[in-house]
């Protein structure tokens, strides 16, 4: 009878030790496979866009930094006869529409103004509409009738070539 309750126990014993080799075998496939695995992508971050819009002799340079939503940017209006005019953009993004308030230096005043682009297949649009003073800014006077089909367009630019062109 104690034959059979040692023989009993070392079984018992044995199969308990197969037991955990085999879970330590799981864990170590398991760190295998994380070397299969792509690393992550971060689609949440900033991202930046630079545009160029020319007319004639006139150029205009945009940077546009969008952060979930939020948009900052800058921009420049390099005109070859008129006044040129240079500052910064900030504002929302609502769908492929950029609503936008570009605060610029012009003469040595201080302006500011609604500007609103269609940004989608690597280019912008501008927004053309009427326009009304609101306590010394620009504002768009009814925003649902502002048209993109005749404003300009903006082509996707060097990025370290509009830096240059905004100092």
């Amino acid at each position: 009878m104690k034959k059979y309750i040692f023989l009993g126990s070392l079984s018992f014993l044995l199969m308990n030790c197969n037991k955990k080799t085999e879970a330590n075998k799981t864990v170590a496939d398991s760190d295998s496979l994380t070397d299969t695995i792509s690393p992550v992508v971060d689609t949440l971050g900033s991202k930046s866009f630079c545009y160029l819009g020319v007319t004639g002799k006139d150029s205009v340079f945009v940077t546009i930094d969008d952060n979930l939503g939020t948009v900052t940017g800058k921009m420049r209006y390099k005109n070859s006869e008129k006044d040129s005019s240079k500052g910064d953009l900030a504002g929302f993004k609502s769908g492929d529409t950029l609503k936008l308030t570009y605060e610029f230096a012009s003469e040595g005043t201080t302006s500011k103004r609604d500007i609103f682009f269609i940004q989608k297949d690597g280019t912008l649009q501008e927004g053309i509409g009427n326009q009304k003073d609101e306590n010394g800014e620009m504002k768009y006077a009814d925003e649902k009738k502002v048209t993109y089909k005749d404003g300009q367009k903006f082509e996707t630019a060097d990025c370290a070539m509009i830096s240059k062109a905004l100092k």
